[in-house]
């Protein structure tokens, strides 16, 4: 059995699903312009190297925080429309179906919280997803605070060995590992894979993949976050 795990922004998308989100609320009137301005801001952190997570966490989950559950639902579906639809690669569809084909067990592991995740990654048919949990009340309504530890850089690596021990596996149960993604920060889950693929790297992954013999793949174009402005 084999174990397939993909991240999310600039893999499975051609894009970054938050930045999205970000301006898909100022678009809405629900933010001024800075709210993007300040998420391009941790986004270009991101790239760095340098984010730093819990404060960004905060940022992040505040816009969950803000509405009701129902409204939540309602905008969510509105920016799956709009933002999410329009950077679905049919290159990435088709390598996650094959992945399924072959039976593997298919997962996707990103740093973006669920909620905006998991309708995106069902759109792609899988089933199984770490990413950051967001704290609910007894209502159901977002805190703005997350749960646990967040699936970022290093957390990519504790949160799936803590997933497959839930289910009593370990990556060595499996016979091939594979890891697809774009950004450097991903190096700690690459390096413990047994097949580490980069797609649409980033300039410091794509000098470590070259350096290491790890496949390229290139799903469209990557897209920087200033040409996705509008």
């Amino acid at each position: 059995m084999n174990l397939a795990i993909f991240d999310l922004d600039h893999t499975l998308l051609l894009g970054d699903c938050d930045m999205a989100w970000a301006r898909f609320l100022v678009e809405q009137g629900l933010y001024g312009p800075e709210h993007y301005q300040k998420r391009l801001a941790y986004y270009q952190d991101y790239q760095k190297g340098c984010l730093n997570m819990p404060e960004y966490l905060a940022f992040q989950l505040a816009t969950l925080a803000a509405f009701s559950p129902e409204t939540l639902a309602n905008l969510h579906e509105a920016y799956m429309t709009a933002e999410i639809l329009p950077m679905i690669c049919p290159t990435a569809l088709s390598l996650v179906a094959l992945h399924q084909r072959a039976q593997d067990v298919v997962m996707v592991i990103t740093a973006t919280n669920t909620f905006l995740a998991w309708p995106i990654v069902a759109h792609f048919g899988i089933d199984h997803l770490i990413g950051v949990d967001a704290e609910q009340d007894a209502q159901g309504y977002y805190t703005g605070r997350y749960v646990g530890e967040p699936s970022f850089s290093l957390g990519k690596v504790k949160r799936l060995k803590a997933w497959l021990a839930e289910r009593g596996q370990s990556l060595q149960d499996f016979e091939r590992v594979y890891f697809y993604s774009d950004s450097h920060n991903d190096l700690p889950l690459l390096q413990q894979v047994t097949h580490p693929v980069v797609v649409n790297p980033d300039a410091r992954l794509q000098k470590v993949a070259q350096q290491q013999g790890w496949p390229i793949f290139s799903f469209g174009h990557r897209q920087t976050q200033a040409s996705a402005c509008r």
